[in-house]
This record gives structure tokens, C-alpha cells and sequence, in this order.
């Protein structure tokens, strides 16, 4: 039996970022978003740098290293540029995605079966600056064993597919979700998950032992609108324990 572990928030402000920049200015303020949910329950703050700085910006990676005391992970493409970034601002993590420009959001995970040899000196690099790396992949079995081959201690599996599924198609993404993380496990790597998930789709997600971290942001953003960030952080976060406590047969609160 896998023993009991605690499952952490990651709260992504990116979109707090992206509705400051639809008018310019500074409001509302993403660092501030981040202080709000810190209070609310987070455990960490996830923001992705884009190349086209198309909501978070250098100067609000800056503001969060220096004013935001819990881990910052930095979401960044494996390219040279982002590399300096993180470098300069040394973050707890970094998790790599894929980029392409077009793109609304992140579109599945990274071809880490495909990248071996351009990647892990790439995941070399960040933790010699003391980077935990982790990478972005869709729950497949050969992207976890490639991730694991290349030297990276962490994956974070895609929810996507299985948020946008329902029925007996969302019960295989979420198998396919539960065999990747115990594979991880296995192999002896940390496992996180994330993209997608809401109040209707976090629980099933969070009741997976081998998970210890989950990274949400779009859906939380976008319920503050409703009943204020603190409310949705502090929902979600209730949500989360409670699926975890019951999978290990414990009572609610």
C-alpha cells in the first residue's frame, strides 16, 4: 500500500496577467492574485513565461521571486532564451512545455520521447542552478519512461483529455491518468498533474495516491470573476483534501 501523502495547490495567475494586458496598465495586478491565494491555501505559485510575453512579463516573474515567500514554478519552452530567464531568477522549479506561437493555450504535452538528446542537457543546466525540472506530458507510458531516462525528477501528467471527455471516454483518460502515475512512481519519479481541471473534474484527480501536486489556474481565475479569488482557492483546496482523505477510507471533516 502506498503510504500517505499530502497533495499540494499550485495556483497559476497567468490569466490574471492576461486581463491586465487586454487594456494595459498594471490592474488587476497578478502579484497581487498570487498574495490572495497564497492566504486562500496554495502551496505554490505557477507562472508561465511565453515567449510573446502574451500575459505573465518579466518584471512580474521578478515581483514574484522577490515578494511571494512560497516555491515559484516558472512554466517555460526549452529554448536558450528561456533557459537565461530562469537562470537570472533561479525559481524553485521549472516545468517545460511545449510552445508554439499560435497557440490559446499549452496543447498537449512535450515530445519527450521524441527529444531525448536535446533535453537533457537542457535539464542539466537548470539543475546545476538549483531548478527542480519538471515535464509537461500527456499520460502515455512512453513520455513518463523517456522523462525518467533524460534525468528529470518530476512529470506533471495533462488533464486535459480527460477534462474535456465525459462518460466512458472520460473513465479511460482518467485509467490512462492512474497508470501513468503509478509508472512515475515506480520509476521513482515525483508526480504532478494539471490542465483543465475544475471543481467538477479536481476530485478523481486528487484521490490518486501517486499524485503529490496539482497546478491550476484558468478555472480559478475565471470563478473569481463570480465569488472572488480567495473563495474559488479555498473551495478548490477543501475539494482536493477531502477527495484525498476519502480515497485513504478517512472520514470528512
Amino acid at each position: 500500500m502506498i503510504e500517505k501523502r499530502p497533495l499540494r495547490l499550485g495556483v497559476n495567475i497567468d490569466h490574471v496577467a492576461t486581463i491586465r494586458n487586454a487594456r494595459g496598465g498594471g490592474h488587476p495586478d497578478p502579484v497581487r492574485a498570487a498574495k490572495l491565494a497564497v492566504v486562500a491555501g496554495a502551496d505554490g505559485i505557477t507562472a508561465h513565461l511565453r515567449e510573446d510575453r502574451r500575459h505573465i512579463s518579466d518584471d512580474d516573474i521578478t515581483r514574484l521571486v522577490s515578494e511571494i515567500d512560497l516555491p515559484l514554478n516558472l512554466e517555460m519552452a526549452a529554448t536558450e532564451a528561456m533557459l537565461a530567464v530562469a537562470i537570472q531568477h533561479r525559481p524553485h522549479a521549472a516545468c517545460l512545455v511545449p510552445e508554439r506561437r499560435q497557440e490559446l493555450t499549452t496543447e498537449g504535452g512535450l515530445d519527450v520521447a521524441g527529444a531525448e538528446e536535446r533535453l537533457a542537457p537542457f535539464i542539466a543546466q537548470l539543475a546545476s542552478a538549483g531548478i527542480r525540472v519538471s515535464l509537461f506530458v500527456d499520460p502515455k507510458e512512453k513520455q513518463v519512461r523517456a522523462a525518467h531516462a533524460v534525468g528529470a525528477p518530476i512529470v506533471e501528467l495533462h488533464t486535459g483529455a480527460y477534462c474535456d471527455a465525459a462518460g466512458a471516454m472520460r473513465r479511460r483518460e482518467l485509467d490512462r491518468i492512474r497508470r501513468a502515475a503509478a509508472l512515475a512512481d515506480e520509476l521513482g519519479l515525483e508526480c504532478h498533474a494539471g490542465h483543465g481541471l475544475s471543481f467538477d473534474t479536481v476530485g478523481a484527480i486528487a484521490a490518486i495516491p501517486n499524485i503529490i501536486e496539482l497546478n491550476i489556474g484558468h478555472f480559478l481565475v475565471g470563478e473569481a470573476i463570480f465569488g472572488g479569488l480567495d473563495s474559488a482557492v479555498r473551495r478548490m483546496r477543501a475539494m482536493m483534501d477531502q477527495a484525498r482523505s476519502e480515497a485513504y477510507g478517512e472520514k470528512s471533516a
